[in-house]
């Protein structure tokens, strides 16, 4: 099972949804890197649903267990008075609403849609407790990782900002939240686009070949619970354009390379299978997109700091 994400800036995620705590280790973080930790709890807040960007209000469509963690992160090592000092950062976040007995009818039965089957067949065993390590509730560890990288790179003038920009067909902000609860009153979901912006990336970001930058952004975001497909640049849609009206959008990459200018791509998360109108029991959300605004920005930061 791989649980370490990137080499030379390393992220290591460990914990269950409903186990005891979450967390993770952080390998390669600069000494003297002062942490903002106000930013990082605002980041958390908005994984969760506490927190929006935009017009959704707070807690529409979002898990109830979402709203109710506290999400505290307690540092154990790496950060001293606020400033990182160049060994391994661990943290953990503890598990305060955490309700394995809901699922104890999932242990002679598998979720359509999600990992349960294909785990026990792959390990001859899988925690059942609300998916274990493939839950959701594990992107919460990758939220603390990917701000303390974010961190990092605005020091070096590099701002990445994503935001959802489509809710099933919905392209209209302010329309997201009744297209939201509609969804939410039929005991069903629906799934969402979100777009990320990267800005002041210097040119030569990426490499030729096999360690191209979108494919770094690619192999990073589609890591991402529900997250079903990835576009940068014209994208899919380039599709249906010609040659001569395309070739100018460059996306931010030309060559797996950056260009200096702005970076931009999209991704598409599915509808979470795990609804009442589908005969699953638990605390789910309506759509998933809409918490995964923030860690997107994280694991887009994650894959970035590789390159420094």
């Amino acid at each position: 099972m791989s649980n370490t994400f990137g080499d030379k800036w390393s992220f290591t995620s460990f914990g269950e949804s409903h186990g005891a705590a979450i967390g993770g280790v952080l390998d390669g973080v600069p000494a003297g890197l002062h942490i903002d930790f106000a930013q990082i709890r605002e980041a958390l807040e908005r994984r969760a649903g506490k927190a929006y960007p935009q017009s959704l209000p707070e807690g529409k469509g979002v898990s109830p267990r979402a709203l109710r963690e506290p999400d505290e992160v307690e540092w154990l090592s790496g950060v001293m008075e606020g400033v990182t000092l160049g060994t391994p950062i661990a943290f953990i976040i503890r598990n305060k609403d955490a309700r394995p007995e809901d699922y104890e009818y999932l242990k002679h039965t598998y979720r359509v849609g999600h990992a349960d089957k294909v785990y026990e067949q792959k390990y001859g065993i899988r925690d059942y407790r609300g998916g274990g390590r493939a839950s959701a509730r594990e992107t919460a560890a990758r939220v603390v990782a990917g701000e303390i990288a974010k961190q990092e790179l605005a020091a070096k003038g590099i701002a990445i900002h994503a935001q959802l920009i489509q809710v099933g067909a919905e392209i209209d902000p302010a329309k997201f939240t009744d297209t939201i609860a509609s969804y939410q009153r039929e005991g069903d979901s629906i799934g969402g686009i979100i777009e990320c912006r990267i800005n002041g990336l210097p040119v030569g970001t990426g490499e030729p070949i096999f360690d191209k930058l979108q494919a770094h952004l690619a192999y990073a975001v589609m890591s991402i619970n529900a997250c079903k497909g990835f576009e940068y640049g014209t994208g899919f849609g380039g599709v249906t354009q010609p040659g001569s009206a395309i070739n100018p959008i460059s996306g931010g990459i030309s060559g797996g390379i950056s260009d200096g200018s702005e970076i931009l791509f999209r991704c598409v998360f599915k509808p979470t299978p795990s609804t009442p109108k589908a005969g699953v029991k638990g605390r789910h959300d309506a759509c998933v997109a809409v918490r995964a605004v923030p860690v997107v920005e994280a694991m887009t930061a994650l894959a970035l700091v590789q390159f420094l």
